[in-house]
């Protein structure tokens, strides 16, 4: 991993970060910290406690303080991932709006219902990137002055952009943190691509804790819960979906379509392809 940091009071607030091979890692953001990040190139799914965002070459994502999980993507066979990341501190947002309002905090304002979101990348925010990604290699004319009214700008592109008021709302709780139960993780990644131990690490808990905790709450280990859970969606979208059988397997995470055919007939009986033949008469 490379990485390259432009600073300001101290603090990180420009870096580049570049992987040169496919990893699934943590990647929490602590609770007085934000940010804003670009993808350069590669893919990646970004997991947090209940999104899972996929994002590739030009996407970005404004996400806050909270457990989450990277994996990166390859693309044609290479794993080359880079992202250009711009921190928001709150000691350093404090700092540079002591003495002006600022833009995006409203008393009573939005509550939070995600800690990310997917922000659409317009023309202005475009040029702003590209001349940012110009400054690491011109580090010493970068002063504090300079720096201060780079991250004010782009704030006020952020909030210009089409996801605006899901910007605000997560700007005016940047530093909140809202606490997820258990089940709402659980619930929210039944057919993502996630490991126990990653699950356990998005609920901020030991891998056998998790367990432990899976057992008290649901009654059953984590594995056999969400293979259930998951062949439960298959059985939901059979007689309504026109994708393939592969497709639908693909999509609840099952490794194989022989893998899900296995446990769908276990559990219901019959072929997946039989149930669905029995709702082709209704549809």
């Amino acid at each position: 991993m490379e990485i390259r940091t432009i600073e300001l009071f101290g603090k990180s607030l420009f870096s580049i970060v570049t992987i040169n091979e496919l990893v699934t890692m943590p990647t929490p953001m602590p609770e007085n910290e934000a940010a804003f990040v670009f993808i350069l190139k590669g893919a990646c799914i970004s997991y947090s406690e209940i999104d899972e965002l996929k994002l590739s070459a030009q996407d970005a994502v404004l996400a806050k303080c909270g457990n989450s999980t990277l994996k990166t993507l390859p693309i044609n066979g290479n794993p080359v991932y880079s992202a250009l990341s711009i921190r928001f501190h709150k000691e350093v947002l404090e700092k540079i709006y002591a003495d002006t309002p600022s833009p995006f905090y409203e008393q009573g304002g939005t509550s939070l219902t995600a800690n990310s979101v997917k922000v659409v990348v317009n023309p202005l925010l475009r040029q702003f990137i590209d001349n940012l990604i110009s400054y690491f290699d011109h580090q010493e004319l970068l002063t504090e002055e300079f720096l201060t009214l780079k991250l004010k700008e782009l704030i006020v592109l952020l909030l210009q952009t089409e996801d605006a008021p899901k910007v605000k709302a997560i700007m005016n709780n940047l530093f909140e943190k809202r606490t997820f139960e258990f089940k709402e993780v659980i619930k929210a990644h039944i057919c993502s691509s996630l490991s126990i131990t990653e699950l356990a690490q998005l609920t901020n808990l030991s891998l056998s804790s998790f367990k432990k905790k899976f057992k008290q709450v649901y009654n059953d280990t984590p594995n056999n819960y969400i293979i259930n859970r998951r062949i439960e969606k298959v059985a939901s979208l059979l007689p309504y979906s026109d994708e393939s059988l592969s497709n639908i397997a693909y999509d609840c995470e099952f490794k194989t379509l022989a893998h899900m055919s296995r446990v769908f007939k276990a559990k219901y009986g019959i072929s997946p392809s039989e149930y669905r033949l029995n709702f082709s008469d209704k549809r």
